[in-house]
């Protein structure tokens, strides 16, 4: 049996890890974390951490597991370039699962969007639209990231050099290195992103949408179960699902 603390466990991706754990007959919850909650005086009890609290207590929280040698899995988005290098320095220490995303159809849609970037070649112009609830705070999501990294790995480019983030005023015309990410804010939408390779007469699209967090969260479960058996390292859900 393997036991789990869920920080974050309040907010709507919490509540789902604790809909979709108790499915999972290998896995017990230990305790549950939220704000003004404090891991330390429970994190003996369990032996993998959920984190779906907040980008900037990501840190502290991967450093306390480090101490106590127990594992992680990490679904909150929109760490800085600072917080993912302090996350990073405890992978010798612990196996960490660091994922924009735990869908199983998301990541066959990274794999996907790697195999046609490299088909298609250069002569295709990407964008990326991504859509959320209009309770989302960061943008563009950390998904829709992923995706921009998976294009630019395969062309070789520098993201932060090539990356468009939407477009208004007379922007010129687009270049054939850029990548454009679109974020989309409204309603209740769980998550939906699609990737764009458009050419001289016809255009590819790749595209997934998600109808219930219990996607994720059951993809959180499924990485919790996976790292506990895992070396120190850092991973993603590509290792959990085998798709490297």
């Amino acid at each position: 049996m393997t036991k789990i603390i869920i920080t974050g466990a309040k907010g709507r991706m919490g509540q789902a890890l604790v809909s979709c754990a108790k499915n999972f007959r290998d896995l017990k919850i230990a305790a549950t974390i939220d704000q003004g909650d404090k891991l330390g005086a429970v994190v003996s009890k369990t032996d993998v951490v959920i984190d779906f609290s907040s980008h900037d207590a990501t840190p502290s929280i991967v450093e306390l597991c480090a101490k106590n040698k127990k594992a992680i899995v990490i679904g909150t988005t929109g760490h800085s370039e600072k917080e993912k290098a302090e996350i990073g320095k405890q992978k010798s220490e612990i196996p960490i699962v660091l994922a924009s995303n735990f869908s199983t159809g998301v990541n066959t849609l990274f794999w996907l969007t790697r195999k046609a970037a490299e088909i298609l070649g250069t002569d295709f112009d990407l964008e990326i639209v991504e859509m959320h609830h209009r309770l989302k705070k960061d943008a563009p999501s950390g998904t829709a990231k992923s995706l921009a990294e998976i294009l630019a790995a395969v062309r070789k480019q520098q993201l932060e050099k090539v990356v468009r983030h939407g477009r208004v005023g007379i922007v010129g015309e687009r270049t054939a290195a850029e990548i454009g990410i679109h974020s989309v804010r409204g309603g209740d939408v769980v998550g939906d992103h699609t990737v764009i390779f458009a050419n001289a007469g016809e255009r590819l699209e790749l595209a997934h949408k998600a109808s219930s967090r219990d996607t994720f969260a059951n993809g959180a479960l499924r990485a919790a179960l996976w790292v506990v058996k895992q070396k120190p390292g850092l991973y993603d859900m590509q290792d959990v699902l085998g798709l490297k």
